[in-house]
């Protein structure tokens, strides 16, 4: 039997993949984070899955959860919010099932970055202004980043930087990024992208700080900062281009 970690999506429960819900649907069992995803979405497991809620187990009992149900004979889905390639904790997993011989595979979802640029309305890359963009996070007590990659270095670039869990840290962004991308930098906060209560907050990075702590925002958010958020005036790209040579089919 395999597990399958089902990316699914940044908080809306239509924005599961197909892929997602038909495997959802097929998996006998079912584990799933908590709060971070839908729970409209365990109405398309089967009537008697079963259900199991992670959200206060560690990593052994999660385990060990997997491991029952593939002696048992059950594909297990694997419920992860946004998409499992970024910060959502399933390498760690993979290496247990690796080492315990159970086989996996992985049903790619909706990043939350990717709600976020949806509800803001934007590119993220744009001709001859930024086509480089950085997924990160802030260091924080339990878990420190790797030299290299704090926020100061990675600005140094000036590209586009979108940062999850790091609301609380607003501040600190804000102090680590002012020196590489100005104060007039455009800067948007997205809480809850995707569902009923989303909320969009739009400044300059001189003043995201506050709007942020204004609104009370602290979790289950994304923190962009970049020139492409406020382009206007810039050159259509080469893809739809009329001087461009096309061959037809």
């Amino acid at each position: 039997m395999t597990v399958y970690f089902i990316g699914a999506g940044p908080g809306a429960a239509d924005l599961i993949t197909v892929r997602g819900a038909r495997t959802l649907a097929a998996c006998r069992v079912c584990l799933y984070a908590g709060s971070l995803v839908p729970r409209e979405l365990l109405a398309e497991c089967p009537p008697d899955a079963r259900l199991v809620d992670t959200a206060r187990l560690d990593l052994d009992q999660i385990t060990a959860e997997l491991v029952r149900a593939h002696q048992e004979g059950h594909d297990v889905a694997r419920l992860h919010s946004g998409d499992p390639s970024v910060f959502s904790a399933v390498a760690e997993q993979m290496r247990r099932l690796d080492a315990a011989g159970v086989p996996y595979e992985v049903v790619p979802g909706v990043p939350a970055f990717a709600a976020a640029a949806a509800a803001l309305k934007r590119e993220l890359t744009v001709p001859t202004v930024g086509q480089t963009v950085i997924l990160t996070r802030v260091a924080q007590r339990a878990t420190a980043m790797p030299d290299g990659e704090d926020l100061a270095t990675l600005g140094r670039g000036g590209a586009l930087i979108v940062l999850h869990l790091a609301a609380r840290y607003v501040d600190r962004v804000v102090g680590e990024l002012l020196p590489h991308y100005g104060a007039d930098c455009p800067a948007a906060v997205v809480a809850y992208a995707s569902r009923p209560d989303e909320l969009v907050i739009r400044g300059t990075l001189a003043e995201i700080a506050g709007k942020v702590k204004e609104a009370g925002v602290v979790r289950t958010a994304v923190i962009m900062v970049g020139r492409t958020l406020g382009a206007e005036h810039f050159r259509d790209s080469h893809l739809y281009s009329p001087e461009r040579e096309r061959h037809p089919h």
